[in-house]
């Protein structure tokens, strides 16, 4: 007892002590949730690894929401009024909060039962509604009422006994002790919210390994979902206002035409764009995306730029050669929303970090799944980055392929294995594959910085080595490397390859938008398609339908992008560009421009330069439109597989 009595004196004491009661509260939530949904966690390794990556993310919501009274505890002044104000703040904090924790934890049953995920934005959003909610969850779930007002009760009393003991004689420390303590916390802290000595702190796509969310979700805590609901719902409401208001049906009247798509074609719900896609081929053809790390026009010779893509220029002969193809953004999560989604962008966050795309969200992959395809995503680097792991695994891909899957690479820098060891595994894995179809979207990592890659492979365009530049020339050579070896391949005549970027490297400048840095490569090479070039302006996002033209799969979906093999031929193109929260809607050289709460602007684009020119009412509505188009189909569903 008295050594019992010495510990209970230390500040700190009550952390440590609150941290142990509620680790182990979450852990039985989890393990009851586990028993419960048991038939989709599968097996004991899953298990397992729900349990494990369950801790970690307990350990995260514990160091983010408790460290101010942790380092409050560690400072307990030496003045009784003010070391009893601390007290009362830490321990008044501590216990709303576990309280708070817990009753989300008994309250995730009933919230899976409907909506078969965590607790999420929804949980919220209910809040406008109390009464109404309040009266329906009662009628539907009487008994877990009566359960959670039980169990809440007994850890108010459990908490009680628990605070009393925890706070019972708390003895401030000598000054110096105080001192060289802090920092050690300081950074315990700061490690325990990371969770990760890599580049990203951890985020829930670490706990992403099955093909089924739920059982991703249940390796986190309803406070965790539900407080990440709450950081993203500004991005996600962040256009609300920025571009002014459009009816919905006129907005959706204004994208649908814009689209190209017949009339006819549209199916379903009057307010959504999802329709009706018939392709000409008929055909199961593998489908591989070779997604470029930050590789923009500036770098690429059949383009006009400094030429360090030797092996690009070459391949350009070989298949269809988009000359002016734009990206959507100057973020790979944009460039992955746009050519895996066909999804516009918008001044929000990508929906590939966004809650409600988290599930049943259209995807090629999604499309391709049903027609039997065998999905998956091939990664040099970590693929919770941007949760990527996440977004796809929730919505069609099969696997995911990360740095961590490399047994014996080749070369390993700070982002990754090298794309030498990316292609090996593309490679091999096409010759390894199943019986079904392939959809392989690889995605590179060499040409980041800080530039890293393996010596003697190319002659360095740049004296320094690790330069853009030279990165860049790198990955060039991994990529002639892979389709030289490609070629003679079995599955080479039966696969389609689009090589492609997701967005420019260091996109800047003084305009509105920057056009010409959003320019970017994209050639389609494969069995049957004749080489030619294609030089009327296109976006990432009429990438998704024109593949499926191609490789002759018919579907439904929601994807606005045009087909760009059958446009009419009196017709420009159009491109659609997010640059910060400025809006840019192109269609020949004619840009028009929305700036948040500004009136449009129009400008003509003319030897790399936006010149201001009168506004186009017409137009302008259009570009509105497509504005505000993206976060209204994300909030209210309207790309969501029903």
């Amino acid at each position: 007892m008295k050594n019992q009595s010495s510990m209970s004196q230390l500040p700190l004491f009550p952390f440590f002590g609150y941290t142990l009661v509620l680790l182990g509260l979450l852990s039985l939530a989890r393990s009851a949730l586990v028993v419960w949904q048991y038939e989709r966690v599968g097996t004991l390794e899953n298990t397992l690894r729900v349990m494990a990556y369950g801790l970690r993310f307990d350990i995260i919501l514990i160091c983010l929401l408790w460290a101010i009274p942790a380092i409050m505890l560690l400072l307990l002044p030496a003045n009784r009024l003010l070391a009893g104000s601390v007290k009362i703040l830490a321990r008044s904090w501590f216990y709303l909060t576990s309280l708070i924790i817990v009753f989300l934890e008994l309250s995730t049953p009933a919230f899976i039962d409907q909506y078969d995920t965590r607790p999420n934005r929804i949980y919220f959003e209910y809040l406008e509604t109390p009464v109404e909610v309040i009266t329906t969850a009662l009628y539907q779930y009487p008994w877990h009422f009566v359960a959670a007002a039980i169990i809440m009760t007994l850890l108010c009393l459990l908490l009680n006994r628990v605070d009393k003991w925890l706070f019972s004689s708390l003895t401030p420390m000598r000054w110096w002790l105080r001192l060289l303590l802090l920092p050690l916390l300081i950074i315990g802290l700061i490690i325990g919210i990371r969770s990760s000595f890599d580049h990203r702190p951890a985020n829930a796509s670490i706990a992403a390994f099955s093909n089924d969310q739920l059982v991703n979700k249940l390796g986190l805590s309803s406070a965790y979902t539900v407080l990440s609901a709450l950081y993203n719902l500004k991005a996600e409401e962040s256009d609300r206002v920025a571009y002014g208001h459009m009816p919905p049906s006129e907005m959706l009247q204004l994208v649908r035409e814009a689209s190209l798509i017949p009339p006819q074609d549209f199916v379903g719900d009057p307010l959504s764009t999802w329709h009706s896609q018939t392709a000409v081929a008929r055909g199961k053809p593998n489908l591989v995306i070779i997604l470029e790390e930050s590789l923009g026009a500036g770098f690429v010779g059949k383009l006009g730029g400094i030429g360090v893509t030797p092996e690009m220029d070459k391949l350009a002969d070989e298949g269809i050669w988009f000359t002016q193809m734009y990206a959507t953004g100057t973020r790979s999560a944009r460039g992955i929303e746009a050519i895996v989604s066909g999804f516009p962008p918008s001044p929000s966050r990508s929906v590939i970090k966004l809650g409600l795309a988290q599930q049943r969200f259209a995807t090629l992959a999604s499309i391709l799944k049903q027609q039997n395809y065998d999905t998956q995503f091939i990664y040099g680097g970590e693929s919770h980055f941007d949760n990527m792991a996440g977004f796809f695994l929730a919505n069609g891909f099969d696997r995911v392929t990360d740095q961590d899957d490399y047994s014996d690479p080749v070369f390993r820098a700070t982002w990754g294995v090298s794309d030498e060891d990316l292609f090996t595994r593309l490679d091999q894995n096409l010759m390894q594959a199943s019986e079904s179809p392939q959809f392989i979207l690889a995605f590179s990592s060499s040409n980041h910085s800080p530039f890293e890659f393996p010596d003697g492979r190319i002659e360095l365009h740049d004296p320094e080595k690790n330069t853009v530049n030279n990165a860049v020339k790198y990955a060039d050579f991994a990529l002639g490397q892979f389709f030289r070896q490609a070629k003679s391949r079995p599955y080479w005549d039966n696969t389609y390859f689009l090589l492609v970027s997701d967005h420019d490297t260091r996109v800047f400048g003084a305009a509105l938008v920057p056009i010409n840095k959003f320019q970017i490569p994209a050639l389609i090479i494969g069995p049957g398609i004749k080489a030619r070039t294609y030089d009327r302006l296109a976006s990432q996002i009429d990438l998704p339908p024109t593949l499926l033209d191609i490789i002759g799969i018919s579907s439904e979906h929601p994807l606005i992008g045009h087909k760009l093999l059958t446009l009419p031929e009196n017709y420009p193109g159009r491109a659609i560009m997010q640059y910060g929260n400025n809006h840019a809607y192109r269609v020949a050289d004619d840009l028009v421009v929305h700036q948040p709460d500004k009136p449009a602007q129009q400008f003509e684009y003319r030897n790399g330069e936006l010149i201001e020119k009168a506004l186009d009412p017409e137009l302008a509505r259009i570009a509105k439109a497509h504005a505000l188009w993206p976060m209204y189909a994300y909030r209210e569903g309207k790309y969501l597989y029903r």
